[in-house]
């Protein structure tokens, strides 16, 4: 029998022809025989979801689901490279009863969380007696440059307070020289310890500035001293307590940064809020010749410009000696009414509070009021059912169940991958 030679397009298309063949047979579609043939696509990445077991795949064009890290599922496309990211957001919240008092002992299942008013599922539960971490801000500027004892004696009767296993860094504010010029400046004491020896330290070297660079001390926290994850144990409870009057006369980051460091960070924000008005007040209004005059910095003038007196010319608040004492009162007086809201602000979006104190003599009552909260404060997380990477800001809203006249505080809200 004589062998029929074929080229080698002959032979393929003879297999192809084959291969129909079969497919008919087995009651296959051709193209969905050959579309299983196929080798997969050079340089096509594999999906990565929550979910370890592979999705199966469909034809090209069909869409589907995959698992998302929290159990979910979302619609993808055959075409895409599937990245789902999780984010866990920690809500710290304080319950108390309706006097007051907290309430220990609770569960997570006494506790129900909502995102833009849907439930989500709580994913992590730290009761009261997690440790703690606090950033302890203490302002040592101009009106408070007098009474740094008093600054000193009350931060250590507010780390004493704190428990064996809460860790504490310190921070205040220092004057640098900068060629002739001496600038106020932001200073790292301690980084987080639980060393008390080490603690008392930092506080007794703190010092006094010639200005107060409260922002930049806001975000150095942030993105300093929590700069690096917390501990599983610690997750979720993480504060900032800050001694000051807020308001700010030389720092190169403005408040919007520092508010969003903050929120990044999920930091619970406390503030003591010395009352140093008066005392300001009294001495700017003075001679710019007398020894003890203060003044307000270009930087504050500018800013009450800005937000005050938006059509003013800037060369009118470029001196401040050049100003009359009318000016002098009404800039001090708004730049403290702004501070205090900005205080109070910062407070509520984290589920913090303030403590408005008369003078540095109040402030130890103060301090123990925080350390007392910050004790009995749990922290929940949850993975948001909503994946939208949208920078719109999320509001959070917190329940508790089971409990007779609980009352509730808790952070208000976040900005999605923030």
């Amino acid at each position: 029998m004589p062998v029929l030679k074929l080229t080698t397009s002959q032979r393929r298309k003879a297999f192809a022809l084959a291969l129909a063949l079969v497919a008919c047979a087995c009651g296959l579609r051709p193209d969905a025989f050959a579309r299983q043939q196929q080798p997969p696509a050079q340089g096509t990445r594999p999906r990565r979801v929550g979910s370890p077991a592979p999705e199966p795949r469909r034809p090209a064009g069909e869409s589907g689901t995959a698992r998302t890290a929290d159990g979910g599922r979302e619609e993808v496309d055959e075409n895409d490279v599937v990245r789902v990211e999780t984010q866990l957001i920690n809500v710290p919240a304080v319950v108390t009863d309706r006097t007051g008092r907290p309430l220990a002992n609770l569960r997570a299942e006494n506790f129900a969380l909502y995102e833009d008013g849907q439930p989500q599922r709580i994913a992590s539960f730290a009761t009261t007696e997690a440790p703690f971490e606090v950033a302890l801000l203490l302002d040592t500027s101009g009106s408070t440059r007098a009474e740094v004892g008093l600054i000193r004696r009350a931060a250590l009767a507010f780390i004493e307070l704190l428990r064996p296993g809460d860790r504490v860094a310190v921070l205040s504010f220092s004057t640098a020289q900068d060629g002739p010029e001496k600038l106020a400046v932001v200073e790292v004491k301690s980084g987080l310890t639980s060393d008390r020896e080490a603690l008392r330290e930092a506080v007794g070297s703190i010092g006094a500035s010639n200005g107060t660079p409260f922002y930049d001390g806001l975000e150095r926290v942030a993105a300093e001293i929590f700069r690096e994850p917390p501990r599983e144990e610690a997750r979720g409870r993480r504060a900032l307590v800050a001694l000051t009057d807020g308001v700010d006369s030389s720092s190169s980051t403005d408040y919007e940064e520092a508010r969003q460091a903050l929120r990044r960070a999920g930091l619970v924000a406390y503030f003591v809020q010395v009352n140093t008005e008066e005392f300001v007040e009294s001495r700017l209004l003075q001679d710019c010749e007398d020894d003890g005059a203060l003044r307000l910095s270009r930087s504050q003038m500018q800013r009450y410009r800005r937000l005050f007196a938006p059509g003013a010319d800037a060369a009118d608040y470029g001196s401040f000696c050049r100003l009359g004492q009318f000016e002098r009162m009404d800039i001090s007086r708004k730049l403290y009414r702004l501070a205090r809201a900005e205080m109070n602000d910062l407070a509520r979006d984290s589920g913090g509070r303030t403590f408005p104190v008369m003078d540095l003599q109040e402030a130890r009552a103060a301090f123990r009021q925080v350390a007392q909260e910050i004790g009995t404060q749990y922290s929940l997380g949850y993975y948001p059912t909503n994946k939208a990477r949208d920078g719109r800001f999320r509001t959070i809203r917190v329940q508790v169940r089971g409990v007779k006249d609980a009352q509730v505080r808790a952070r208000e809200g976040y900005v999605p991958g923030s």
